[in-house]
């Protein structure tokens, strides 16, 4: 078992704020999970949430969503119950959140695809990941040391997110192409995250930040 160790603060993901703000307020979370089979959960997330996203417990390792061994490990350093965790995961599956797929389009698309599981199976998948995520600390991670912003960019954002240019297609977070931010906008992104995106403040440097934003708000288009 690896040791748990700690990051900064600023690393915990939105999921996993917006999460706890919903069961505090009683609202949107989609109702508390009172029971699960995790072994069953176990064999669904296999099936539909492995592509996605890591989860060491399940044998997983997909890098198009949230590593959710470190999305919850700090919660459980920080001594979020079990039971948390769980309506957290239900209310992340039922309801995903949306970004908006381009400036001045209405239409929305959802982080997640929604109803991926559906009625007690929620509660399954929500209790096996509650009982395992982040139970072993933080995952392993590769640091990148380059300051080139398209290579920051490639290694760190690609998975989620598509420029033609550098040859990246990710389709959970919002088409770049499309979108084409401005440089604070995407310095801002970067550094403090936002929806089911990590906050990059200490894992980036300030400089890798500024490389990758200048990379992101100014690239050609192909």
């Amino acid at each position: 078992m690896r040791p748990r160790t700690s990051r900064p603060r600023s690393l915990r993901p939105a999921l996993l704020l917006v999460g706890a703000t919903l069961l505090l307020s009683g609202c949107g979370a989609g109702g508390l999970v009172t029971k699960g089979d995790k072994d069953a959960g176990k064999k669904l997330f296999q099936q539909k949430c492995s592509g996605c996203h890591a989860l060491a417990a399940a044998g997983a390792s997909g890098t198009i969503g949230p590593n959710l061994d470190d999305s919850f490990a700090e919660a459980r350093l920080e001594g979020y119950k079990e039971s948390a965790i769980a309506d957290i995961v239900a209310g992340q599956i039922r309801y995903p959140g949306q970004y908006a797929t381009g400036s001045g389009l209405d239409r929305l698309q959802s982080n997640m695809p929604p109803n991926i599981v559906r009625g007690h199976e929620v509660d399954d998948v929500a209790a096996f990941v509650a009982a395992n995520a982040g139970a072993q600390g933080f995952a392993e991670t590769t640091a990148v040391t380059s300051l080139d912003g398209l290579t920051i960019f490639k290694a760190k954002c690609g998975s989620c997110h598509t420029i033609a240019a550098a040859g990246t297609t990710g389709t959970t977070g919002p088409n770049l192409d499309q979108l084409r931010p401005s440089f604070a906008a995407a310095k801002k992104q970067v550094t403090n995250g936002g929806s089911v995106m990590p906050a990059f403040k200490g894992v980036l440097t300030n400089a890798q930040i500024v490389s990758v934003a200048k990379y992101v708000s100014s690239h050609q288009r192909k």
